[in-house]
């Protein structure tokens, strides 16, 4: 069984047991979380699409570690010929967190 959940302006398809990333949700350490926007749910060759959401479906998950930092990106942005050049980094915060249970 897998769903598609949508949290932090993000969709992710998962299944039970996976590990997944997510944008930074502000919960402890080994806390249940509760996804409620669940956009469909597949069943070995069925599928049941919600129109946005899916009534009664919920996944939860465990957070592992409550907060991480990924890779830093550089943002660079310049003019050709006029001398101006900025550069900025950025490090998006994250949450780790196993699915436990997909409920349809």
């Amino acid at each position: 069984m897998y769903a598609i959940i949508q949290t932090g302006g993000k969709q992710y398809k998962v299944s039970e047991g996976d590990v997944i990333y997510v944008e930074k949700l502000g919960v402890a350490d080994d806390e249940t979380v509760t996804f409620n926007e669940v956009l469909a749910v597949g069943e070995g060759g069925s599928l049941k699409v919600g129109a946005p959401t899916v009534d009664g479906a919920s996944v939860t998950a465990k957070t592992l570690v409550a907060e991480g930092k990924s890779k830093k990106i550089i943002v660079f942005k310049y003019k050709p010929k006029k001398g101006y050049k900025k550069k900025q980094g950025h490090r998006q915060p994250y949450t780790k967190v196993v699915i436990e249970k997909i409920n349809a």
